[in-house]
């Protein structure tokens, strides 16, 4: 081996540059982390890449995390859940990772070859969720309409709709992969629809935190140690404070009264939002509606078209539209009302019931129509066509924006003015050659209330980051402006014993109340176990005894909450049986049951292929909850999530919150 190397020949030489060069690379890609990372981490328009594991890995293109795509989501999760603006950066960073999360499942799915094909994806949009939309009755709607359907449910492109169903149907096929070995023994089915299954009636004495802090009554000595012991915890208990000088004034201080409007002025502002004015096609109607389920066939339409010919028969003949609809129709939000719905946007209703709502007379009664929800009869009451409306008609509601406008701006300028005049000769002059107050006030919290203002709310917050004796500033008052000047703070600080007793007192007992509720509850729990009678022991003690109704694991019970929490304990019981402490968070409750019913084994046969069903689902769920977990480990730590810079920095929350 040595003599090979040792031989000067130009297949060596080659050899060992291949091989040093190779170890050279791999040197300065495992030493130098994020050599090749920069133009991905540095992309804003980016949340993170996701590459293939590995180390050939590092040399791909990866998968885009496009921050767009991030943001739609992090929107549509926030309006679906209905949670306020200033939780939108932690949705986003949730909406970030799962589609990270996503990516990567991709990988895999495509690693194992689970690719979904076009016939694949065709036969899911015939017979999958999106069938109903799709194909109504098994009939396509169409290229035009399966594109509006995409633009309005998704906001996105036909491309993009499908591409994200092929993702969902593969990560759908890695989940059945991976979870397919799952299986449920009979005899875990039987106990757990048992367990699920088994109502109890108990009664239950509880312990009130509340009524326990009324018995602690320290002594003033007591409460002295206390305060002394927690100085840390009371060294800014009362918090800063500030005196303001302000001015305020409204438009009728302005000089000259209230801006008034000019003729020109409204038939300008009319001419500029024309579109606020448009009036859409609008309709009031009656309908009798005689539902076709979706998906159903043939069949079933022509029982439910037989059905609305018959009751338009009776339309015809002289019934009442009205009665008819209340006996037949099988739209519950309309059919009590006699069929009437109220004036709607064309826009807003099934393109052909709309259509053929506008298209008869107030009064006039339809043939049959097919929308998507079944067989209609219409029944045109008030119709309004596509209209811009006059000037004549809006000038009420367009004089009050403009003068508000007009009032504003004058405001604004006025107390930019004032402050400068305030800053110059000081703010009492400023505002007396005005002929407007100065006002002081006493020295008010930064959560405080200014009494002589409609909203003090901006002015306290301003003042609160203004130094003392800063020059005055303008801020809104609600229904005016307030020109203003800190002219004295108080920091935050320890509170007298004397002013604070109380505060002191209700924290002394939080602080007892645990350890006498646990004292007091064992001591419950072993006195009835005693005396094998709990309403017995709870009488000696003075504490309230209440009976439940009979009850599941789904149910809530007053004091003691959820059935599926600490109450849980009073399904392992026997009839009769008294439970120990069972502590519920400010309440304590110790309990005997009462009566206890089991399923029968009539009702575990009944149930047991749904309780199957649901124990799988639970362990598949579980089961690739792990899998998911392994592998966003596995890429982490492989370094195949590259994230761009800030796109994982945690936000603070909202103090308070």
């Amino acid at each position: 081996m040595i003599r090979t190397l040792q031989q000067d020949s130009r297949f060596m030489k080659i050899v060992f540059i291949v091989i040093i060069s190779l170890a050279t690379i791999t040197m300065v890609i495992t030493l130098v982390p994020g050599i090749f990372d920069n133009a991905e981490v540095n992309d804003a328009s980016v949340f993170a890449t996701v590459h293939e594991p590995g180390f050939f890995g590092r040399f791909g293109s990866g998968t885009p995390i496009k921050m767009t795509d991030v943001n739609q989501l992090a929107a549509r999760q926030l309006q679906q859940q209905r949670l306020p603006d200033f939780l939108m950066p932690y949705v986003t960073q949730r909406a970030g990772q799962a589609l990270v999360q996503r990516a990567i499942l991709k990988n895999e799915a495509d690693r194992l070859h689970l690719q979904v094909s076009d016939d694949d994806l065709r036969q899911e949009l015939e017979t999958g969720p999106f069938a109903q939309y799709l194909f109504p009755n098994g009939k396509y709607i169409g290229d035009e309409g399966y594109m509006n359907f995409v633009q309005s449910a998704f906001q996105i492109s036909r491309s993009d709709f499908e591409s994200q169903v092929k993702s969902d149907m593969e990560i759908s096929r890695l989940q059945a992969l991976i979870t397919g070995g799952a299986s449920v023994s009979d005899k875990a089915v039987r106990e757990a629809y048992m367990a699920d299954g088994t109502k109890v009636k108990f009664d239950y004495a509880v312990i009130s935190s509340d009524d326990l802090a009324k018995t602690i009554n320290p002594s003033d000595a007591d409460l002295q140690k206390f305060f002394e012991q927690s100085k840390a915890r009371y060294a800014t208990a009362m918090p800063e404070t500030r005196k303001i000088e302000y001015v305020a004034f409204d438009a009728s201080n302005l000089p000259g009264g209230k801006p008034q409007v000019t003729d020109a002025e409204v038939q300008a502002y009319y001419n500029q939002h024309l579109d606020q004015y448009e009036v859409k096609d609008q309709v009031k109607t009656r309908h009798i509606l005689i539902a076709v389920p979706a998906g159903a066939d043939a069949k079933a339409d022509a029982t439910a078209k037989a059905k609305a010919q018959d009751v338009l028969k009776q339309i015809k003949a002289g019934g009442n539209f009205a009665e008819l609809a209340k006996k037949y129709s099988d739209d519950p939000g309309s059919k009590d009302q006699g069929g009437e719905l109220p004036m709607m946007p064309a826009a807003g209703l099934d393109p052909a019931y709309a259509k053929a709502a506008l298209a008869l007379a107030p009064g006039q009664t339809s043939d049959l129509v097919r929308s998507q929800f079944g067989y209609h009869i219409i029944q045109t009451e008030q119709k309004e066509t596509a209209h811009t409306k006059p000037l004549s008609e809006v000038k009420a509601e367009i004089v009050p924006v403009l003068e508000q406008q007009k009032a504003g701006a004058a405001e604004q300028g006025f107390a930019t003015t004032l402050a400068a005049d305030a800053k110059k000769n000081g703010l009492d002059k400023a505002a007396a050659s005005r002929g407007l107050h100065v006002v002081t006030t006493d020295y008010v919290g930064k959560d405080g209330v200014i009494a002589g203002l409609a909203d003090g709310a901006a002015l306290l917050t301003q003042a609160f980051v203004t130094t003392k004796d800063a020059a005055p500033a303008a801020v809104t008052t609600g229904d005016g402006y307030a020109v203003f000047q800190v002219v004295d703070v108080k920091p935050a600080h320890a509170p007298d014993f004397a002013d604070y007793k109380q505060h002191i007192l209700d924290d002394y007992r939080e602080q007892q109340v645990p350890a006498l509720l646990s004292t007091q509850l064992n001591k419950l729990a072993d006195r009835a176990k005693a005396l094998g009678d709990l309403r017995k022991a709870a009488a000696e003690m003075n504490v309230p005894v209440k009976t439940s109704d009979l009850v599941g694991k789904d149910a809530q019970v007053p004091d003691l909450g959820a059935m599926s929490g600490p109450g849980a304990s009073a399904f392992t019981l026997a009839k009769g049986a008294i439970s120990g402490p069972i502590n519920a968070g400010r309440v304590g409750v110790v309990l005997t049951v009462l009566d206890k019913q089991e399923p029968t084994p009539e009702d575990v046969q009944k149930n047991f292929d749904k309780t199957r069903e649901q124990l799988l689902a639970a362990q598949d769920d579980e089961i690739f909850r792990v899998y998911v977990g392994n592998l966003m480990e596995q890429y982490q730590k492989s370094g195949a999530i590259r994230y761009a810079k800030g796109s994982q920095t945690q936000p603070s929350l909202p103090s308070g919150s």
